[in-house]
């Protein structure tokens, strides 16, 4: 048995970070767009609002948007087809409670400026619900559509990353050691508004192509892909290792993870893409082995679920959700 991480505690940072990430405790979050289109890269985004509005309030913890810009044939995905930041708009308009996140917004891709000020729109618009996840990105095809060399990624990465940082602050200042990849306001120049609590949860996805230490020190949490558990263990442990010498505050990890929730609550798991086919007891057991090893949030994808999906929304939210729920569990 893999042993309960040690619980440190995670920072403030705003009301959707807070709802969605605490010490030893595990979160479940669905990915839109909350259909299964197996058969097409393509969504129909039919009932797209009232999904999100089912998984409010059944009780998950967030919803998970996708920065998609382009149907790239070799991805086979698009995504929700809307940009992220239009969609959040939107998202931000039509729930009350639930956490709106984004993993993850491809940074090389985007300037800064339109970044920090759309996400930090969206935070406020929503009172305080958003989570930014934020990649180098993975897709080839994407860089020379945007006349962007694939090979500068993570450098342009670091400096986007500090970029949208800095906008958080009252007036920043820009001096000269600043990487001004991106360029650097000036003339007392700020950008409005800023995030509803001060400064945006940013969960950087993978190692965005940066080393483990800048990976230290950057970054409110990790988003990982999924593994076998020991291996997962090891990464989370050498990620939270420096912080608890350095006496800095934890950080939450977040998975996603692909399923088609069989009929069976017995039915074993069965590999699919980044995920398992698989039945309600063994989706528990899942769960609760990465809840174990430190992993605070699971982002589930419907994609290739077979089942009826408002049904299958429903028995997770039966049979599931209470088990992980910080008031009580399942028997």
């Amino acid at each position: 048995m893999l042993k309960q991480v040690e619980e440190t505690g995670f920072a403030a940072i705003n009301r959707g970070y807070s709802a969605v990430f605490r010490p030893n405790w595990l979160s479940l979050g669905v990915v839109v767009p909350i259909e299964s289109y197996a058969d097409s890269p393509v969504p129909s985004m039919d009932a797209h609002l009232e999904r999100v509005r089912l998984v409010e309030s059944l009780g998950f913890s967030a919803i998970w948007l996708r920065d998609v810009p382009f149907n790239v044939p070799s991805f086979g995905d698009a995504g929700q087809i809307h940009d992220p930041f239009v969609y959040l708009g939107l998202l931000a308009g039509q729930t009350r409670r639930i956490t709106l996140g984004v993993a993850s917004i491809i940074l090389p891709l985007r300037h800064p400026a339109h970044v920090a000020k759309a996400a930090a729109s969206a935070d406020v618009l929503s009172g305080g619900r958003l989570i930014l996840g934020v990649a180098s990105g993975d897709r080839p095809e994407e860089y020379p559509a945007m006349g962007v060399p694939f090979d500068q990624r993570g450098a342009r990465f670091r400096a986007s990353f500090d970029y949208i940082r800095r906008m958080a602050e009252p007036a920043p200042v820009f001096d000269n050691a600043f990487d001004s990849t991106f360029g650097r306001p000036g003339g007392g120049m700020d950008m409005l508004p800023k995030p509803a609590c001060g400064r945006l949860p940013l969960l950087i996805t993978g190692s965005s192509q940066q080393d483990e230490d800048w990976l230290t020190r950057n970054g409110d949490g990790w988003m990982l892909y999924p593994r076998e558990a020991a291996a997962q263990a090891r990464v989370i442990r050498d990620r939270r290792m420096p912080l608890r010498a350095a006496g800095l505050a934890d950080r939450p990890v977040m998975e996603p993870l692909y399923i088609d929730l069989a009929e069976d609550p017995d039915t074993p798991p069965q590999p699919i893409h980044l995920g398992y086919r698989l039945g309600l007891r063994h989706l528990r057991a899942y769960l609760e082995a990465r809840q174990a090893i430190g992993v605070n949030h699971v982002a589930l994808n419907l994609r290739f679920n077979r089942a009826d999906i408002d049904t299958t929304l429903k028995r997770l939210a039966d049979q599931v959700l209470p088990a992980f729920s910080p008031w009580g569990t399942l028997p």
